[in-house]
């Protein structure tokens, strides 16, 4: 990177060993302009645009904080550090406030602290003129695009806000989504940790939506199952001919979303020599395309979503804990589909008139004793699982409500032989009919189950003698037990 590039600082010492330790200490991050008294450093201010001035308190002519508070009143926006290895109280006083100190730093200092001072003024500078940039920009729009810019955060937060995760009054998923909304509003990296298909992707983009950034763009990118050369030309994109099929210059993900939000799924599945680029990208906020030469700055916020544990992969070796740390400021963990029994219902009405909208079949809804069946099913694919149990069930339906007859019959096993919901049993014998819930239909095909199960049990699952008393083909009566996921225990045996 030229120097033009980089942020400028001004150092002000009358001690030229002091000032040469500290442009040792800035030189590889800052254009370093020095200068020996306040006069010197007064010129090159007026020469150069800078960004942030560390000056010495004790100087001959003005002292630093003289300096610094014409320096306020000249260039307001200049970030302002001083140094001192005297600690009297005035002298802290006059620096409040004459010159408005973002930081002190006390003799003798070390490198790292000093550099990670100025690295975050220059980021304050920074943060401060994006800040005015943008009240221009709203000034001169006037109220009309102000409303406009308002509406359509408005549009994007209900399309894909906090309120469209869907969960209920008593979800285990709602201590997450109250610290996801709060973590929001910070620009921190979080990490999301879940099993797959638990929604991760859904909550980094209602995040993104309850932040500051609503108006840019939000993307997002599962690294699992890509080379690095592939990833590394989505993320960073790759100039004409560094990839194949890269016939021209193509920007990747870094820069589409730049001032937005992009959200990196399957971070565990990284190569080391991925996560190093990554390091690279979260501790500095820059990068290289793919064949490029020149740096580029991130303005995107980065979010990270893991389905492994990355503690463990850690202590295997498998992955950086530098990375992680970096990657990890806050986290959030999505509970399993499994846990949050009381959203199952709520979530499958919606995929149901959601897929029903899509193929344009008309239906009222998911009767009772079906949903407490998908209520009693641990869901290992969790939400994709029930989606497409859903839409099977629409497409397989002939009537406006779907019932327990429409649902898979791993399903229907896993309830009949697991702990179920309240509402899944089979009726006992010699239950009343009108005692049950539901329409006719629905009251007819529990009972059906019933006696189909209890036959089979009692004539120990012969099959051609239940066809012949029942009144069915073996055809009809195989076709029955698969409906309805009828199996005989491990214990018992069929017989023809």
């Amino acid at each position: 990177m030229s120097d033009g590039t980089l942020p400028t600082v001004l150092v002000v010492d009358d001690e030229p060993f002091s000032v040469a330790s500290m442009r040792m200490a800035l030189e590889d991050d800052f254009n370093v302009l020095e200068a020996t008294d306040a006069e010197a450093a007064w010129r090159l201010l007026e020469e150069n645009w800078v960004q942030v001035v560390v000056s010495d308190q004790r100087m001959p002519g003005r002292t630093g904080v003289e300096l610094l508070s014409d320096v306020r009143d000249r260039w307001p926006e200049t970030v302002r550090i001083i140094v001192t290895g005297y600690t009297e109280s005035s002298d802290m006083i006059d620096a409040i406030n004459k010159a408005g100190i973002y930081q002190f730093i006390t003799k003798p200092w070390h490198p790292e602290q000093f550099l990670m001072a100025v690295r975050n003024a220059a980021r304050l500078f920074e943060l401060s003129r994006e800040h005015e940039r943008m009240s221009l920009e709203m000034r001169y729009l006037g109220n009309t695009a102000t409303q406009k810019m308002q509406a359509r955060r408005q549009q994007a937060q209900e399309a894909a806000g906090f309120d469209k995760v869907l969960r209920g009054t008593g979800s285990p998923l709602n201590p997450t989504i109250a610290l996801a909304r709060q973590y929001a509003s910070f620009e921190v990296p979080v990490l999301i940790t879940g099993e797959a298909g638990t929604g991760k992707g859904d909550l980094a983009r209602a995040m993104h939506y309850g932040s500051l950034r609503a108006d840019r763009p939000f993307y997002k990118l599962n690294c699992a199952g890509m080379s690095d050369e592939v990833l590394a030309a989505e993320l960073f994109g790759a100039k004409r001919g560094a990839v194949p099929g890269a016939v021209q210059a193509r920007a990747g993900l870094l820069q589409k979303a730049d001032r937005g939000t992009l959200f990196l799924n399957g971070v565990d599945a990284l190569s080391p020599a991925m996560q190093l680029q990554l390091l690279h990208l979260v501790t500095e906020g820059s990068f290289q395309p793919v064949g490029g030469h020149e740096t580029l700055q991130s303005g995107a916020r980065l979010l990270f979503g893991t389905h492994r544990d990355l503690r463990a992969m850690i202590q295997r070796g498998q992955f950086r804990s530098d990375l992680f740390f970096e990657m990890a400021v806050t986290e959030l963990a999505i509970p399993a589909l499994r846990s949050r029994v009381p959203d199952i219902p709520l979530l499958a009405e919606r995929m149901l008139h959601e897929a029903a909208e899509l193929h344009g079949k008309p239906v009222r809804g998911i009767a009772r004793p079906a949903l407490a069946f998908l209520e009693s099913y641990d869901w290992p694919g969790n939400l994709p699982e029930l989606r497409n149990e859903v839409t099977r069930m629409l497409i397989l339906a002939q009537d406006m409500t779907l019932g327990p007859e429409l649902i898979s019959r791993h399903i229907l096993q896993a309830g009949k032989h697991g702990e179920r919901a309240e509402g899944a049993e089979l009726p006992a014998s010699g239950t009343d009919l009108c005692t049950l819930e539901g329409t006719l239909k629905e009251r007819v095909e529990l009972m059906e189950m019933r006696i189909l199960g209890e036959t089979l049990t009692r004539l120990k699952w012969n099959k051609s003698k239940a066809a012949a008393e029942l009144g069915l083909s073996r055809v009809g009566l195989r076709a029955k037990l698969d409906r309805y996921g009828i199996e005989p225990h491990a214990s018992v045996s069929e017989e023809d």
